[in-house]
């Protein structure tokens, strides 16, 4: 099959790349690289180009007999979401819906959506379910959501068949340690905490410790990319016409902040100073998964179930790539 994967020069796009590579697909990217590297995909089509640029997409589609499509394309941070609202619904929202209605001029209806555990808010139950409901506090999780909502209306009335995934944390990097997670800024746990342990920072901040959790610090549910990649392509080939799977994508376990700290004291061998910061705002005690209806549809069953496993793809990867994807 033929995949435009958008975004797929970024962390988790470029893992999928790899994934559709390796299992026969052939996957074209779309990336303007503000974010993603084109190191992550040599070897692959990369288009470089804006997903808000129709005429680009258009011809993308129809030039390289597109069947599906991937869109992992959005903008991401929460805090810059608040003091900057207008990016994320120009990206995550306007130029998706211009990505759909080029599909839709193109006859392609099979699609492939990033989602994101922060359109639950701050949920009254954890884990959580894809019952739970979905009132997110923060310009990111409502773009997000209104994209699935979308998704609902494109299936109804033209067709489309997707998958919108919630993610969790992703984290970790290729088990070959050739790509892996590379920001600026870095704004994830466990690469600033493998930072630290790199010597490139002084300490980790730990943003509150009076949390009503065993340790008071945020729990989190950290998922492999890799695992990320394999429900994406599970849930690409179970897609039927007119229909929309929506499901978390989770291993089920959450880790402190204060465990995952001591998961890469224990890779690394280092001592990983710490200090105390406070609370941010908007940081929900607890965010964890329950992937039931994942592994019920898609037979997906994460491999990287512990953390400490998480951390030491992640590990070997910052080691050979101190720099990211830059030159030493």
């Amino acid at each position: 099959m033929n995949v435009l994967v958008v975004g797929g020069a970024g962390y988790i796009g470029s893992h999928m790349v790899r994934i559709l590579d390796r299992e026969g697909h052939t996957p074209i990217v779309l990336d303007n690289l503000c974010d993603g590297h084109r190191e992550s995909v040599v070897g692959h089509k990369l288009i470089v180009g804006e997903l808000s640029d129709r005429e680009l997409v258009d011809s993308i589609l129809s030039e390289n007999k597109i069947e599906a499509v991937m869109h992992f394309a959005a903008f991401a941070q929460v805090g810059e979401s608040v003091v900057n609202p207008a990016k994320y619904y120009v990206n995550n929202v306007m130029a998706t819906i211009d990505l759909l209605e080029s599909m839709r001029a193109n006859d392609v209806k099979k699609f492939v959506f990033s989602s994101t555990c922060a359109t639950y808010g701050e949920p009254e139950t954890v884990p959580i379910s894809e019952n739970e409901k979905q009132e997110p506090v923060n310009p990111y999780g409502f773009t997000k959501l209104v994209i699935e909502r979308a998704l609902d209306d494109y299936a109804a009335a033209y067709g489309f068949s997707f998958a919108a995934l919630r993610y969790f944390n992703a984290a970790g990097a290729s088990p070959d340690g050739d790509i892996g997670e590379d920001h600026d800024p870095e704004t994830h746990l466990i690469p600033i905490v493998l930072q630290v342990a790199l010597g490139q920072r002084e300490h980790i901040t730990i943003y509150g410790d009076d949390y009503e959790t065993p340790d008071g610090t945020c729990i989190r549910d950290y998922i492999h990319v890799d695992d990320l990649g394999a429900a994406h392509l599970t849930a690409l080939e179970k897609l039927e016409p007119g229909k929309g799977i929506k499901l978390n994508l989770g291993t089920g376990n959450g880790y402190s902040v204060r465990e995952v700290i001591d998961a890469c004291r224990q890779i690394s061998g280092k001592e990983i100073p710490e200090v105390m910061g406070k609370r941010r705002a908007g940081d929900p005690p607890k965010l964890v998964a329950n992937a039931a209806a994942a592994k019920e549809l898609l037979g997906w069953v994460p491999r990287y179930q512990k953390v400490e496993d998480v951390v030491e793809t992640a590990w070997a990867w910052h080691q050979s790539h101190p720099n990211g994807y830059k030159s030493e």
